[in-house]
């Protein structure tokens, strides 16, 4: 390059030719000593600075930046150990579950104590009144009823976050003295859509439209697959208890 711009003064010599050059030629200041100790960059400080400690510099600069990456993995690996050992402690305790009600009862004590949240439903649908009380954290609704307050909520396969409008969280969370602001819903599906779980926080902010879902699909996964059994059981005991109230009744 250099030989070619001597002999031909017409050659122009940008500064991206020598960008260039140097990134072909990396090995380039091994050979050039008395240049490398000449050279001089301009430092934060004011003082100049040789080319070595300008690298070293950048290479302590580029250290400090891994590092404070390497941390936040850290972290976030930690955050999702907790997360994945309570989901774990949660779901132990589902699946021992023998009821719609224990099921329900058993995600509640989970989701608000361990999980430090303030609320959670688990919404089945059945063939109810639209205005039937919940019990405790289960809440059984018609499908329509479903339908009409969540609209496109109900169409996708993964947790959906965010604020949502506030007829549609007082239809989530029903009879609650203190509001939530906030909420992450998960369709329950094992063929057809059995219902929805549904966890809520009094923060406006806490559940975002940015919030991974993993440990959400997770949980609602396993259960998609125990609701089954379990609706058709309370679908029996209810249908007995309703033939005995009607006995009594008619003595």
């Amino acid at each position: 390059m250099t030989d070619q711009a001597s002999t031909n003064p017409a050659v122009t010599v940008t500064e991206q030719d020598v960008v260039a050059y140097l990134k072909d030629n990396p090995d380039f200041f091994v050979r050039q000593d008395e240049l490398l100790r000449s050279l001089k960059l301009p430092h934060d400080s004011g003082r100049a600075i040789s080319l070595v400690e300008r690298q070293v510099h950048l290479f302590r600069e580029q250290r400090d930046m891994l590092r404070h990456e390497l941390g936040e993995l850290i972290e976030i690996a930690r955050h999702n150990d907790r997360l994945f050992e309570k989901s774990k402690r949660l779901l132990t305790h589902v699946i021992e579950a023998r009821s719609l009600n224990e099921m329900a009862s058993v995600i509640d004590d989970s989701i608000r104590g361990d999980f430090g949240l303030d609320a959670a439903s688990l919404i089945v649908f059945d063939d109810v009144d639209t205005a039937a009380e919940p019990e405790g954290a289960l809440v059984r609704v018609a499908r329509d009823a479903a339908q009409s307050q969540l609209g496109a909520l109900l169409d996708g396969q993964r947790a959906v976050c965010g604020q949502f409008r506030m007829d549609q969280r007082a239809f989530l969370f029903p009879r609650r003295e203190n509001p939530i602001a906030s909420v992450a819903l998960v369709p329950l599906r094992h063929g057809d859509l059995l219902g929805l779980f549904a966890i809520g926080s009094e923060q406006a902010g806490y559940f975002d439209e940015s919030m991974g879902s993993l440990f959400l699909t997770y949980i609602s996964d396993t259960l998609s697959r125990l609701l089954p059994p379990l609706m058709a059981r309370h679908s029996a005991h209810a249908t007995v208890a309703e033939a005995e109230e009607k006995v009594a009744e008619s003595r």
